[in-house]
């Protein structure tokens, strides 16, 4: 299946689309002025501690308090506050840990204000960005992600991607990284190292230290607020931890922002450079590619699905309710036609999650099933959907009430796209559903019309655009209904109505009833 990552420059920054098949699968707004994304680390100052939490707030620089719980210190707290204070002191001339003295854990179960007290200087890092009107949240376990692998100080340990499955494998890889691993410094190898060799690992190692080195250096004359360690822009890191053998195109309209990811590119995957193209068409790059079209389509309050059916999608303070509707697809066999729509649910629930990166409690209200095999059959389909989600999900069974329960970790405020507009029709009293969308909305009511009503001499009433619109060209769209149906469309053009409307009437005149 082909990848392809489309970067588009605006005046604030980029939009960042993530294509399947040409179907829009993650899409990221990457602001120039965006400060506290996931990976930072900054040299921060104690706040307030507050014992009923078993937390304390940090000032990092933004306009509120950052959050960091006791059990976001980790286990080697002592070690790291050990090291930093080394090196703030100028006692400490070089940044390899082999010969630093790793102290003892700390107490899981312990309390905040025994390891931290008011005004103390703490290196912290971002592991959730600012949401709504919440700060960020911290970790005091700073760890350096690479292609291949995270870089955690002050711990002595190997772990590997449960991804990676076969155990010929997992072995390789264990003996590689602890023949180069350097004392005193875990390694998390992620699932992009799967069968790469001994250099490919050493270089992305040495690049980690080597930003550790630069970070450390930053540090010892470092403010309170200051950032220590950069994480790389949203398009970058995407490119880190995705880049691989499906990727088929890389497209960018922004000649600088072209020279830098073909030049990063060009480091992390040299054989990929290629693929890297600059855009230089006179329409606009999203617009060229159905992007724009697309992002109007996927993120209103209904999707609607190739296979017939629709969701819809409910947010609220708690959690996230999706309801899943068949349409007004009839089969003989209702049971097997049921379990179609939802498995084609499940698939375009889990790209929702995505394109969104909706997080925390997500309910879905699949069809009703009776057959139990066909439960877990969707149960694991759904499971299988959301493996290619980079994101932590975990999907429970189908309940007796019929629910199918999801969590999902954020790390960024979710993603939401206005698909609403003024109404040109009622001077911007209202608002409808994006304009954009119409001309797909006509097709599908004039296709369940025709199959399942059985109608004939339809006349469809529309606005003088859209009549223009399916009568222009050769073959017109109204010419190509003609071709599929076997009926003649009549189009009537009538300026009293809406450009985001249309009516059909039957052969008495009538108007004809639709489900929309």
């Amino acid at each position: 299946m082909a990848n392809e990552l489309v970067i588009n420059a605006t005046q604030d920054g980029f939009r960042i689309a993530l294509l399947k098949d040409r179907g829009l699968l993650e899409y990221h707004i990457d602001q120039r002025d965006n400060s506290f994304t996931v990976g930072d680390i900054y040299w921060g100052t104690i706040k307030k501690l507050t014992p009923s939490l078993n937390a304390s707030f940090v000032d990092i620089g933004y306009k509120k308090d950052a959050f960091l719980h006791y059990s976001d210190l980790g286990p080697q707290f002592k070690s790291l506050n050990k090291f930093v204070q080394l090196v703030k002191k100028e006692k400490r001339k070089d940044y390899d840990l082999s010969e630093f003295s790793i102290e003892p854990a700390i107490d899981k179960l312990g309390k905040i204000g025994n390891v931290l007290v008011r005004g103390q200087h703490i290196l912290v890092q971002v592991v959730k960005e600012p949401i709504s009107n919440k700060g960020p949240r911290l970790s005091a376990a700073p760890a350096i992600a690479g292609r291949y692998m995270i870089l955690v100080p002050f711990i002595d340990t190997i772990n590997i991607s449960r991804r990676i499955v076969g155990s010929e494998e997992r072995h390789r890889l264990m003996r590689l990284i602890a023949s180069i691993k350097p004392k005193n410094f875990g390694i998390i190898v992620r699932t992009a190292a799967e069968k790469r060799s001994a250099a490919e690992l050493d270089k992305d190692l040495k690049d980690l230290l080597k930003k550790w080195e630069v970070g450390v250096e930053k540090l010892s004359i470092a403010m309170p607020k200051d950032k220590i360690i950069g994480e790389i822009n949203r398009a970058s890191s995407i490119l880190r931890d995705m880049l691989n053998e499906s990727f088929d195109n890389i497209i960018v309209d922004d000649k600088k922002a072209y020279d830098e990811i073909k030049e990063y590119t060009k480091r992390i995957a040299p054989e990929k450079e290629k693929i890297v193209r600059y855009y230089q068409g006179k329409a606009k790059l999203f617009e060229h590619l159905g992007i724009e079209k697309q992002l109007k389509m996927l993120f209103g309050q209904t999707v609607n699905m190739a296979s017939g059916g629709y969701l819809i999608i409910e947010h609220t303070e708690a959690m996230h309710v999706i309801d899943v509707n068949s349409g007004n697809k009839t089969a003989e066999d209702q049971e097997e036609m049921v379990l179609q729509v939802n498995l084609s649910a499940a698939q375009e629930i889990a790209r929702q999650l995505r394109l969104r990166d909706m997080g925390g409690i997500i309910v879905v209200d699949f069809i009703d099933m009776k057959n139990t095999e066909y439960k877990k059959e969707l149960y694991q389909k759904m499971k299988e959907y959301l493996k290619e989600d980079r994101s932590k999900t975990t999907v429970l069974p189908i309940s007796k009430f019929g629910l199918m329960q999801l969590t999902r970790q954020r790390v960024r405020p979710e993603m939401n796209i206005v698909t609403q507009e003024q109404c040109p029709t009622c001077a911007g009293t209202g608002k409808i559903d994006a304009s954009i969308a119409i001309a797909e909305q006509i097709e599908r009511a004039l296709q369940l019309i025709l199959e399942t009503q059985n109608e004939t001499g339809i006349t469809l009433g529309l606005h003088p655009y859209l009549y223009a619109y399916f009568t222009s060209g050769f073959p017109s769209k109204r010419l190509k209904w003609l071709l599929q149906y076997k009926k003649w469309i009549s189009l009537l053009e009538d300026s009293s109505i809406g450009i985001t409307e249309f009516k059909f009437f039957n052969n008495r005149g009538e108007e004809i009833e639709l489900t929309r």
